[in-house]
C-alpha cells in the first residue's frame, strides 16, 4: 500500500467479528477464558488490547517495521527502551554512555539527567547535526547514539545515515525521535536506525485530544524485553486513547500536506515582518541542512521557530494571539504557539539552553490546518503591538 491508503486503513481494514470498519474500542479489562489453558489471546489488557494491537501493528506499518509498541505518553515510551541497556558496561566496569541531541524536548532531558544518571547511565548533549561532532564525544562504552531530527526547538536535521553506519560501528544503537515528521515524511528505520520513537499526541493523533507514545523496531531479540517493560511498568496505553489516535491516523497524510502548506507560507512571511531576526524552518532555501533534509524525508511540516528582534515584545505577543493559542503542545489541527524558555524547555541549564539556541527571544510555532491567510493576519496583528 502507498502510505495514504495505509494511514486510512491501518493494519486491519474491518473488525473481522463484526465487520465494522471502525476498529471497536474494547473497553474492557479482563478476557474470558473458555476453559483451563484456553486463551483468545487477550488475556488482560494491561498485557494486551485488541483496540491497542491493531493501533501497534498500524504504526508498525507506517514505519516500515516488524514491531510496535504504543504507551500511555512519549515519555513513557523513552523511559521503556532505556531499560534494554544495563547501565553497568560489560566492558572495563565503565557506566553505559548515551549520545543524545543537545537540542531536543527539554522534558527528554529532564528523564535523562535527573532520573537515569541516578542509576548509573552516562549522558553527553551533542550538535548531531554535525557528525564530527557525534565522532568526537564517541567512547568505548558508548552504547547508544539518541537523536531528535528535526530538533525542537531550532529544526536542526541530523544525517540519520550517517549517524547509523557510525554507531554501528562501534557496536551500538541508534534511536530516532521521529514526531516532528511522523512515517509520512520519514522512515528512519529504512535509512538503518534501530528505533524509531514517536509522541503520538502529536502528530499522529492530530487533534490535541488524546496522549500516545510509540516504539517501532525490527528486531525480534527486543520485542519480548520490551512487551516485558510495557507489561511489568502498566504504562500501556488505553483502549480508549488507542482508539483516537488510529482515528486521528485515518487523516494523516491530509493533514502533513496542508500542514507542510501553511507552514511554509508562515515561515517565508515571518521572513519578511520587521519583528523577526530569524526564522527556523526545514523547508526554508538557506536552512543549513536543506540537503540532507531533501535527501532522507519527503517532505516537511508545520514547525517554526523564530527570533524576535527585541525579546521585550514576547508578553504582549502571546496576550495578543487569538487564533494562534498560547500553548505547550504541537503537532495538531489549531495553531499553537510556544515560549520555549519558560515552558518546554526550562529544564535545561542555562549554559547547555543558549549553546543550543534556546534563548530569551525564541518562539516555536505549529502551524495548524486553518486558513494560512488568517493565520498570518492573527500573527501580524500580535507582532505589530
Amino acid at each position: 500500500m502507498n502510505s495514504e491508503t495505509a494511514c486510512v486503513h491501518g493494519a486491519q481494514f474491518f473488525d473481522p467479528v463484526t465487520g465494522a470498519i471502525t476498529v471497536p474500542i474494547y473497553q474492557t479489562a479482563p478476557f474470558r477464558h473458555a476453559g483451563l489453558g484456553q486463551s483468545t489471546g487477550f488475556d488482560y489488557s494491561r498485557s494486551e488490547n485488541p483496540t491497542r494491537k491493531v493501533l501497534e501493528q498500524t504504526v508498525a506499518l507506517l514505519e516500515h517495521g516488524e514491531y510496535g509498541l504504543a504507551f500511555a505518553t512519549g515519555m513513557s515510551a523513552i523511559s521503556s527502551i532505556i531499560k534494554l541497556f544495563s547501565p553497568n558496561n560489560k566492558e572495563g566496569g565503565r557506566k553505559t554512555h548515551f549520545i543524545v541531541s543537545e537540542d531536543l524536548y527539554g522534558g527528554t532531558y529532564r528523564l535523562f539527567s535527573e532520573y537515569y544518571a541516578e542509576y548509573g547511565y552516562t549522558f553527553s548533549w551533542v550538535d548531531t547535526s554535525g557528525i564530527s561532532h557525534i565522532e568526537a564525544a564517541l567512547r568505548p562504552e558508548t552504547k547508544v547514539l539518541f537523536i531528535e531530527t528535526p530538533s525542537n526547538p531550532m529544526m536542526k536535521v541530523t544525517d540519520i545515515q550517517a549517524c547509523a553506519g557510525l554507531i554501528h560501528q562501534k557496536g551500538g544503537r541508534l534511536i530516532v525521535d521521529n514526531t516532528f515528521l511522523t512515517p509520512y515524511f520519514q522512515n528512519p528505520l529504512d535509512l538503518g536506525a534501530d528505533f524509531v520513537i514517536h509522541s503520538g499526541s502529536k502528530y499522529l493523533a492530530g487533534h490535541n485530544d488524546t496522549l500516545s507514545g510509540f516504539i517501532v523496531h525490527s528486531n525480534k531479540a527486543f520485542e519480548e524485553p520490551l512487551l516485558k517493560v510495557q507489561r511489568s511498568e502498566g504504562a500501556a496505553l488505553s483502549p480508549f486513547d488507542a482508539w483516537l489516535t488510529l482515528r486521528g491516523i485515518k487523516t494523516l497524510s491530509v493533514r502533513m500536506e496542508k500542514h507542510q502548506t501553511n507552514g511554509r507560507r508562515v515561515a517565508a512571511w515571518l521572513q519578511g515582518h520587521p519583528a523577526v531576526e530569524t526564522v527556523f524552518y526545514t523547508g526554508l532555501s538557506d536552512h543549513p541542512q536543506l540537503a540532507v533534509s531533501q535527501r532522507q524525508a519527503r517532505g516537511h511540516n508545520g514547525m517554526i521557530s523564530f527570533y524576535v528582534k527585541d525579546a521585550r515584545i514576547i508578553p504582549s505577543i502571546l496576550k495578543a494571539v487569538k487564533l494562534v493559542l498560547f500553548a505547550e503542545s504541537l503537532g495538531g489541527v489549531e495553531s499553537l504557539i510556544t515560549y520555549p524558555l519558560v515552558q518546554t524547555h526550562d529544564a535545561i541549564p542555562e549554559e547547555m539552553r543558549l549553546s543550543a539556541g534556546i534563548n530569551e527571544k525564541l518562539l516555536r510555532l505549529s502551524v495548524g490546518i486553518e486558513n494560512p491567510d488568517d493565520i498570518i493576519a492573527d500573527l501580524d496583528a500580535a507582532l505589530g503591538r
